[in-house]
């Protein structure tokens, strides 16, 4: 047996893999995993089928290609009216993780400090211990998931180097409002603290609320990496493509480590992005696509003994099950697949401690048909 010490001795395969491994095994819907389960817009795949007879098969330019790039900071500038130079602030990257990763492989030495608030998205935690950082946990209570900025400046010290927002949040599909916006500004004024703003289900926003992303807040744009996903926009996770929006002094430092751990992105894939974005239709009716699915899903879930949580972003539904039982949010998780055929997510899987409020997540990024069945199966627990 070789000696060799891990970088991550606790960290095992990931429970979005376990569940859905298990509901493949007991033919389980799978409600786990946030992918949808119908298909893309045929117009997309057309448009990759033809970048490839067009011969866009081999290596794209490192920072992405720059067509995508020109389409990436049009549609920025029309959602947001906000401009990002597409040379020097916009990078393509191979998803969403990937570019939380490398922008936190730019910035975090051994011994900084990096808040997150969990329950959060499992690869934070882990990449920050990678490089050698601390996590400093902020613990967001249900059912409302809301942050009290004055206990987040209670965890600042000397050795605080950044600060990772998710909104719409991954598990809890809670949002930040104007006021956390204007919390955050206060709090880090001053100082040198990063942020790593994980925009990935921005257009998932429900209720007629807007997306307050950080690039709509000068003193937290020019210290922010931003991280969306066209797996998210384009119902596409499989293709593994996003982008990093930041300021040059911060883009500098992200694609001298994008070179060398990804380098460059799919290019078929870009070529047709880039052609398909050029038309705003084809993203902005995704808001209410997915609010139709939430309130469709919602409401079958309404004579079941599931006590839903608020939903107001992202295409995950929490419910609390604690007046069905009292077993720990695993063990009930892996009893829905085995006795009631459907997969979801235990919320403890999100905190690095195990925290179990009997709350499990479901995705509602799945056909009418698919959620219709899910529900009739939910109705018997």
């Amino acid at each position: 047996m070789l000696n060799i010490q891990s970088k991550l001795p606790g960290v095992s395969t990931t429970i979005f893999s376990v569940m859905s491994k298990l509901a493949a095994e007991y033919n389980a819907i799978n409600l786990s995993q946030g992918f949808p389960d119908y298909p893309s817009d045929p117009k997309l795949t057309e448009l990759v089928n033809k970048a490839m007879k067009d011969g866009f098969n081999q290596y794209a330019p490192m920072p992405g290609n720059v067509f995508l790039k020109e389409a990436i900071a049009e549609k920025v500038e029309n959602c947001y009216n906000v401009k990002y130079n597409p040379d020097t602030e916009i990078t393509v990257t191979a998803g969403g993780t990937q570019a939380i990763f490398t922008a936190l492989a730019s910035i975090i030495n051994p011994g900084d400090e990096v808040i997150i608030f969990e329950p959060a998205y499992d690869c934070y935690a882990p990449t920050i211990k990678l490089f050698g950082g601390l996590v400093k946990t902020y613990q967001l209570a249900p059912p409302d998931y809301g942050i009290d900025w004055d206990m987040v400046k209670k965890l600042f010290t000397s050795s605080t180097r950044m600060i990772i927002l998710n909104s719409p949040q991954n598990p809890t599909g809670s949002i930040l409002s104007e006021s956390d916006m204007k919390s955050l500004i206060k709090l880090i004024s001053g100082t040198d603290i990063l942020i790593i703003s994980d925009e990935v289900y921005e257009h998932l926003i429900y209720d007629e609320q807007k997306h307050k992303s950080v690039m709509l807040y000068p003193e937290l744009r020019e210290r922010s990496f931003i991280v969306a996903s066209f797996g998210k926009l384009l119902h596409a996770t499989g293709w593994k493509l996003g982008y990093c929006l930041a300021p040059e002094q911060l883009t500098k430092e992200f694609r001298k480590v994008h070179q060398f751990n990804v380098f460059s992105v799919n290019s078929p894939m870009q070529q047709a992005i880039a052609e398909y974005i050029k038309n705003p239709d084809n993203y902005t009716g995704i808001t209410n696509f997915f609010e139709t699915k939430r309130n469709y899903f919602r409401g079958l879930l309404a004579d079941t003994r599931f006590e839903l949580l608020p939903c107001k972003g992202s295409y995950f539904q929490c419910a609390s099950y604690a007046k069905i039982s009292d077993e720990k949010d695993v063990d009930f998780s892996i009893r829905l697949i085995k006795e009631f055929g459907v997969a979801t997510i235990p919320v403890s899987a999100f905190y690095q401690k195990a925290n179990d409020h009997k709350i499990i997540r479901f995705c509602f990024a799945k056909e009418h048909a698919t959620l219709a069945l899910a529900a009739d199966k939910l109705r018997n627990v």
